[in-house]
């Protein structure tokens, strides 16, 4: 990896471990901070069409079912596309408030789409689906 990819790797992982403090915190504006205005987000039954609607729906969310939680992720690969773009594969879960593990069937593998914009990388879309164990 060239000097310039191992720097915009490394603000990318910056962006995600800012987004995840955001979350621990319930702050829905900082988790969406470094979202481009039109992101999009898509999990099982919805679709969030821009940063506002994503930080509208987080900020109902954090006051209500994830008071309290925070997410464990890990980072299963980053592809860069182009100089401007780069996808990032995680698996991650929410661990709500009071629990100390996370159950399996609560593990989603997650698709994050990153812009680099005015030297800066955003959050373009996220998307996520659980994890299924793979047929016996």
């Amino acid at each position: 990896m060239s000097n310039n990819r191992a720097a915009d790797e490394a603000a990318i992982q910056a962006v995600l471990a800012d987004s995840y403090k955001a979350w621990e915190a319930g702050d829905a504006d900082a988790m969406v901070a470094d979202y481009t205005a039109d992101a999009t987000a898509i999990m099982p039954g919805s679709l969030r069409d821009s940063r506002e609607m994503i930080s509208q729906s987080m900020a109902s969310a954090f006051a209500g079912p994830l008071a309290g939680s925070s997410t464990v992720n890990k980072q299963l690969s980053i592809r860069f596309v182009g100089t401007d773009a780069a996808i990032v594969i995680s698996e991650s879960a929410i661990l709500f408030a009071g629990e100390t593990e996370v159950p399996a069937a609560r593990t989603v593998n997650a698709t994050w789409v990153f812009e680099k914009r005015d030297g800066h990388w955003l959050i373009a879309a996220y998307h996520n689906s659980p994890v299924l164990t793979p047929a016996q």
